[in-house]
C-alpha cells in the first residue's frame, strides 16, 4: 500500500492578505494576476513563429499545404517570417485590391515580393 502524504492545511494562513478584500477587490486581484501570468505567453505569441505554425495559419486561410509550403519559403527568403506569412498575403491582397487566393497564387509564382518587402521593411506598416 502506498504511503499518501498529508497535506497540512494551510489555507487560513495563506489566505490572510486576501481576507478583507470585498468581492469587487477579489475580482480585480484575480484579474490582474490572470494577465500577469498570460503576458510572457503572449509576448512569445506575439514575438516567435515558425515554418510550421505560418504554414498552419495558411491553411486556415485556405491555401493548400503544396500552395502554403513556397509562401512560407518565401518569406524566410526575404527574411519576412516573422511579419506572419498570412499577414503578408492579406497586405498584398489589400495593396494590390485583389482577392486573398489571388495574392498568394501570384506570389508563389514569384509576383509581389518587392512589393511585400517595401511594405514590411520600408515602414509603411499598418
Amino acid at each position: 500500500m502506498k504511503a499518501y502524504l498529508k497535506r497540512e492545511d494551510d489555507f487560513q494562513a495563506r489566505r490572510k492578505h486576501l481576507a478583507n478584500l470585498s468581492d469587487e477587490e477579489l475580482k480585480k486581484r484575480f484579474w490582474e494576476l490572470a494577465e500577469k501570468a498570460v503576458d510572457p505567453l503572449l509576448e512569445l505569441a506575439r514575438t516567435h513563429t515558425s515554418p510550421s505554425i505560418e504554414r498552419s495559419v495558411l491553411l486556415r486561410m485556405g491555401f493548400s499545404s503544396l500552395e502554403a509550403k513556397p509562401l512560407v519559403e518565401g518569406a524566410i527568403a526575404r527574411g519576412l517570417i516573422g511579419k506572419g506569412v498570412g499577414h503578408i498575403v492579406y497586405r498584398i491582397a489589400k495593396e494590390k485590391n485583389i482577392p486573398l487566393r489571388q495574392a498568394g497564387l501570384e506570389m508563389i509564382e514569384g509576383k509581389h515580393w518587392d512589393d511585400a518587402v517595401a511594405i514590411f521593411r520600408g515602414g509603411i506598416e499598418e
